[in-house]
């Protein structure tokens, strides 16, 4: 790949500047109602503005997972938010007449943004290989070829059901309902490439696969240990937390080998005298720059100097809980004190005196929560590094009592729900067992395949039909190409989307685009409106009800197109696929029974701000092998790269970016214009290997299996990262991810712990020279 289809590559010019400005505020506010404006829903977008995230008849967010405000408060939201509510409102629409007029071989050269950007899919379509293009198709054909199709493979498994993280509870539940009465556990998802590192792990030590801390230990935290986490991008109503906890004068360390702006100072914009008086607070005490994949030695170098100090100090931990509640203490206690400061040092890449800093801010604190996301579970120990946040917060009982308790931030709107509701190629025999007694079915016992183990199995022709429950599948996934010619591979893809996007052009054999209903929109069945449930990634489940005109009267809901594909699929079943749609009240009656916690389903979430799924971990209640909170004794693993001209590259976001949907090609908290084909790098490494600011480079990444893959022609631009790290855009890099990079721990990509090396472009032209702005990009 190269830079030819870049902006500047159009004629654009690019830049960099230093933004100085806090997070959110006026420049979120500037950002929110220029979005409105070009995708023409500046009065619709703004009316739903006022009903996101709100108990009262309101939508949720369909971006992040963070739970709304404990108080209800009017204009819980974010700018990442509104923008991917218009973007769904958009007016503009991918119908028939669009599919005429350009065929999949054209739109394959289109740029991702551009497909996306033609707005939202009006019918069902099928793909005509004669014409080259999709074509339409009833729901009724629809169905029946995808029921033609499952039931033609020799096995339930030669098909998977891969879900992106916004499906919601109801609908999830009839997905995997469906595809364990078909008769498999091909179930994968987006958790599989972000956070199954945190589910295997809380498991392991605490018995749940969720955090145990809620919004309200938030608030009443003494110390906040953020690690990985992007928030004013990522989960941008943490910045009111962040803000809280600094007012209140609670400790705020963020630990990221980037120093982004949501970890220096931040205007929530429903802060009115704030707003008005341009008056930022900050949102951190610390930042620790630690080197990519550091994190665990930091942890590590925090529980070395507790043990250390509770020689002479009997409060250094808290020896009453760990008698009491944890198993494993000894072995670890000797893992720590064998490992040495300069290890801890050499691998956190931080210095002494930043390791006891951290540490004495633990020790002093009462209460602490620690947090982390993606920048910690994407590594090859990321399951490891997990378990010793759980390690650290046992060594002083912050577990079970208020403003404590491990919390990983979940970035999808609905990606802990799906689990919760039954996604998971990995079941447990309980959840089979209770789902088997209530929904009369005989599910498969043995594990399905994951997101990894899915794109293999494609490329080697044992998974035959791919259905996908929204996202861009083949965006998302590690080793672009290896994944497009997997589903290419395929008897039948079926997609079903909002809007149009790569995935639906590497597509099989035969080809579905099923478009769906949006969170926004009204959802009519025969007994009313509907609503459907969403769990926040503190695991509050609440009602979610649109209330816009669709935008076509040919679409379905997420429900009715699971009932529909199940019918086709399975003739003979004896689930009322079509009663359930209906009523989803019907839906929640039959969850209520099937899975743990969702007793009382349809009365609770009805509730105000609905209810919270019982955590046993948070009542010191541990589905352990031994009953107890177990510690891990993990070696320190090292994170230096075997070669001193390698870097360890970090794939991310921009801000004007969702996922892999791009809003546009700039980043205005890292004060970039214009420009998506770069690497930020230390401008030390960059001197080191002759590169100046702004030239292009060629960046190679050999993966595990020796395979060598190549992006060139891509910007480098300096930035304040470690000596030895790099960072860049996803999904432009994934191409530099092999299908064998992933975690032995977790089986998830290894997208925060890549392997390159970077030298000046080999005939290529630098061109001009790097715009820099007088002033900060606003």
């Amino acid at each position: 790949m190269t830079g030819s289809d870049t902006p500047e590559a159009a004629g654009a010019s690019w830049s960099q500047s230093d933004y100085e400005h806090p997070a959110a505020g006026w420049g979120a506010a500037r950002s929110v109602a220029s979005f409105l404006a070009t995708e023409r829903v500046l009065v619709p977008g703004g009316a739903a503005m006022l009903r996101m995230n709100h108990e009262d008849g309101g939508f949720d967010c369909p971006g992040c997972a963070w739970p709304d405000d404990l108080k209800g408060l009017k204009l819980d939201l974010c700018e990442n938010g509104v923008k991917h509510v218009a973007w769904e409102m958009t007016a503009r629409r991918v119908d028939r007449h669009f599919f005429a007029r350009h065929s999949v071989s054209e739109l394959q050269t289109w740029r991702d943004a551009d497909l996306e950007a033609q707005g939202r899919l009006t019918e069902p379509m099928v793909y005509d290989p004669a014409t080259d293009r999709y074509v339409p198709i009833t729901w009724a054909a629809a169905f029946a070829m995808i029921g033609q199709e499952l039931r033609a493979l020799d096995s339930p498994d030669q098909a998977a059901f891969y879900t992106s993280g916004r499906l919601s509870n109801e609908a999830t539940f009839l997905y995997q309902l469906m595809a364990r009465e078909y008769g498999t556990n091909n179930l994968p998802d987006c958790s599989n490439m972000c956070h199954e590192a945190s589910g295997r792990a809380l498991q392991a030590a605490l018995g749940t696969g969720k955090g145990t801390a809620d919004l309200e230990d938030w608030e009443s935290a003494d110390a906040l240990f953020i690690f990985g986490v992007n928030a004013a991008s990522n989960a941008p109503r943490m910045l009111t937390a962040l803000t809280k906890a600094y007012a209140r004068g609670a400790q705020v360390v963020h630990v990221n080998p980037l120093v982004e702006a949501a970890a220096r100072r931040a205007i929530i914009p429903h802060e009115v005298a704030d707003m008005a008086l341009n008056r930022a607070t900050r949102t951190s005490t610390l930042n620790l720059q630690v080197r990519p994949g550091g994190d665990l030695a930091l942890l590590r170098g925090i529980a070395k100097a507790l043990l250390e100090e509770h020689r002479t100090d009997a409060q250094a931990i808290d020896e009453t809980f760990l008698e009491r509640y944890t198993s494993g203490l000894d072995d670890y206690r000797a893992l720590v004190e064998a490992t040495s400061w300069d290890d801890l040092v050499t691998q956190s890449g931080l210095s002494r005196t930043e390791l006891h800093q951290a540490a004495e801010i633990y020790r002093a604190s009462e209460r602490t929560l620690m947090s982390w996301c993606l920048g910690v579970t994407q590594h090859e120990h990321g399951v490891d590094t997990v378990r010793e946040i759980v390690n650290v917060l046992l060594l002083r009982g912050n577990l079970g009592r208020e403003g404590t308790g491990p919390s990983p931030v979940r970035g999808h709107s609905n990606v802990q729900g799906n689990r919760t509701c039954g996604i998971d190629h990995r079941p447990s025999q309980e959840f089979l067992d209770r789902l088997a007694a209530v929904c009369r079915i005989d599910p498969p016992r043995k594990h399905g395949l994951d997101t990894v183990a899915t794109i293999r199995a494609m490329h080697r022709g044992a998974v035959k039909v791919f259905v996908g429950m929204g996202g861009n599948f083949v965006r998302a996934a590690p080793d672009t190409p290896y994944t497009a010619v997997g589903l290419s591979r395929c008897e039948l893809t079926v997609h079903v989307s909002t809007k149009l996007n790569r995935s639906h052009l590497d597509h099989g054999r035969k080809a579905l685009i099923l478009p769906c209903l949006g969170r926004t929109e009204r959802d009519p069945q025969r007994s009313g409106l509907q609503s459907v449930s969403v769990e926040d990634s503190m695991s509050m489940v609440h009602l979610s009800r649109g209330n816009r005109k669709p935008p076509s009267p040919h679409l379905l809901s997420e429900p009715a197109i699971i009932a529909g594909i199940a019918r086709a699929t399975l003739p003979g079943s004896a689930t009322p696929w079509e009663w359930y749609v209906e009523d989803y009240d019907r839906i929640r009656d039959v969850m209520a029974q099937a899975l743990a916690g969702f007793d009382d389903f349809n009365r609770r979430v009805r509730l105000p701000r609905g209810f919270r799924i019982e955590q046993p971990a948070r009542e010191l209640v541990f589905h352990t092998l031994t009953g107890r909170a177990e510690f891990a004794s993990v070696p320190l693993p090292d994170v230096i790269p075997e070669s001193g001209d390698v870097l360890v590259l970090q794939t991310m976001r921009s801000h004007d970016q969702w996922n892999t949907t791009i809003y546009s090609d700039n980043d205005r908290y890292r004060g970039v214009k214009n420009l998506r084909t770069l690497i930020l790098m230390n401008k030390d490494d960059m001197a080191f290997r002759g590169i100046d600011q702004g030239s292009l480079v060629d960046i190679t990444a050999t993966a595990k299996d020796g395979s060598v893959r190549e992006l060139r022609g891509y910007r480098a631009l300096a930035y304040d990262l470690p000596r030895g790290s790099a960072a860049g855009y996803m999904p432009e890099m994934n191409v530099l991810i092999g299908i064998s990079d992933y975690s032995i721990q977790s089986d998830q990509p290894l997208m925060k712990n890549l392997r390159v090396r970077v030298a000046l472009s080999r005939n290529i032209s630098s061109g001009p020279p790097p715009r820099r702005g007088n002033s900060p990009v606003k």
